[in-house]
């Protein structure tokens, strides 16, 4: 079967075919890591055997109680693959995964703080809840993962790719580790290349996601040539991507009716767990988990984006705080004044000159090189820019 995404953007022309450009040239490389839910939703038979009337003794607010919903419910409600479960290469995933019961544990554990997050994200695209299970397949729900080829984050995105997609690095900050601002960027990523590439086909744009369109593109073709409809599972790509799909819907097989695999998943409520707050001016972090009323460690695990001390609004437009403690924030980031918020963290950055090395500076302000390289996000401490700005502290 194949799946189409349910509205198409209008993009403009010139700009649509830049960044497509860029993406192109950059390409997108994976690590995938290892491991796996599953009820079919059958509307013809829905249609056939309706349910009987609910007892008038039992109220609606009653009849809701009787099945309450957490993530994994909420998940699998917006699963759309399930039909290809059945599926020779699927079946085989799930085979995989079902020898290892507890790896699968252990990655919905760490998933935890983002799945209720990300599946609001997909719900709203009208996406298939398949699409929020990547992050399993790509980081093993590692926000901070990184691969051996350089691909960083939750959705593993290569530099170049990020670079197109607007994921910046540097100043303190890496937005490929960015939580939100990677979602973002990564459902964008999936939806745009369906609908520029593969006239809305989610499965096709998942195979480019993992090898890229150009490979995706001439399979396509030589299966077209052949006589085939094209679809994903008509093609013969590389040995990663093959699997790509197929591992999703196995997961999400596994995931529909854990007791059936041996699988417990982690209670995980089915509201999200976090919410974003606009960055509206430049926050020393300790300052930032003070207005959110978290404790610092806290507010750096929800925003491993951030490297140094610092959310600089001209790169972090948006932080990830508690859902009960975003309405605080807000509230308290807008009674700030001016003369607060310009006064601030100010003898905390450098603006790089011309001359000055990474070494030098650190040595001037008495750190260590490896601790400013970190703070800034620095993977080359040779490509120094004047006018750089960087953050001096880590506290």
């Amino acid at each position: 079967m194949t799946y189409y995404t349910s509205r198409r953007r209008i993009l403009g022309f010139t700009s649509c075919l830049a960044l497509m450009g860029s993406l192109m040239v950059a390409g997108n490389s994976h690590a995938s890591t290892s491991t796996p839910g599953s009820a079919f939703k059958d509307d013809s038979a829905s249609q056939k055997a309706r349910p009987a009337p609910l007892p008038t003794s039992l109220h609606f607010w009653d009849a809701l109680a009787l099945e309450p919903q957490d993530a994994w419910s909420r998940l699998s409600e917006a699963f759309q693959w399930q039909a290809d479960a059945d599926h020779p290469r699927v079946q085989h995933w799930i085979e995989h995964y079902r020898q290892s019961p507890h790896n699968i544990a252990e990655i919905t554990e760490r998933a935890r703080p983002w799945l209720a997050w990300i599946t609001e994200r997909v719900e709203e695209r009208q996406l298939p809840g398949e699409i929020a299970l990547i992050p399993f397949i790509e980081s093993s729900f590692d926000p901070t993962a990184r691969s051996h080829v350089g691909a960083t984050g939750l959705w593993q995105f290569m530099p170049g790719t990020g670079n197109a997609l607007g994921l910046h690095r540097g100043g303190g900050y890496d937005g490929r580790l960015d939580v939100a601002r990677s979602t973002h960027a990564a459902l964008d990523y999936i939806e745009m290349q369906a609908d520029q590439w593969y006239e809305g086909d989610i499965e096709l744009s998942l195979a480019a996601y993992n090898a890229g369109a150009g490979n995706v593109n001439r399979a396509r073709s030589a299966a077209l040539a052949q006589g085939k409809a094209g679809s994903y599972w008509d093609l013969d790509l590389p040995r990663e991507t093959m699997a790509y799909v197929p591992k999703l819907i196995a997961i999400s097989t596994i995931i529909a009716d854990p007791e059936r695999y041996g699988v417990a998943l982690p209670e995980i409520e089915a509201e999200p767990a976090v919410a974003e707050v606009p960055v509206t001016r430049s926050l020393a972090l300790g300052e930032a988990a003070q207005l959110a009323g978290v404790s610092r460690s806290e507010l750096e695990e929800l925003n491993p984006g951030l490297l140094g001390n610092r959310a600089d609004p001209r790169r972090v437009t948006r932080l990830l705080v508690p859902a009960e403690s975003a309405t605080q924030m807000v509230a308290r980031l807008r009674s700030d004044t001016p003369d607060r918020a310009t006064a601030l963290g100010q003898n905390d950055v450098y603006v790089v000159r011309r001359g000055d090395s990474l070494s030098a500076i650190a040595s001037r302000h008495s750190v260590t090189l490896a601790e400013l390289a970190r703070w800034n996000g620095i993977e080359r401490p040779d490509a120094l820019q004047p006018g750089q700005q960087l953050t001096l502290s880590g506290s």
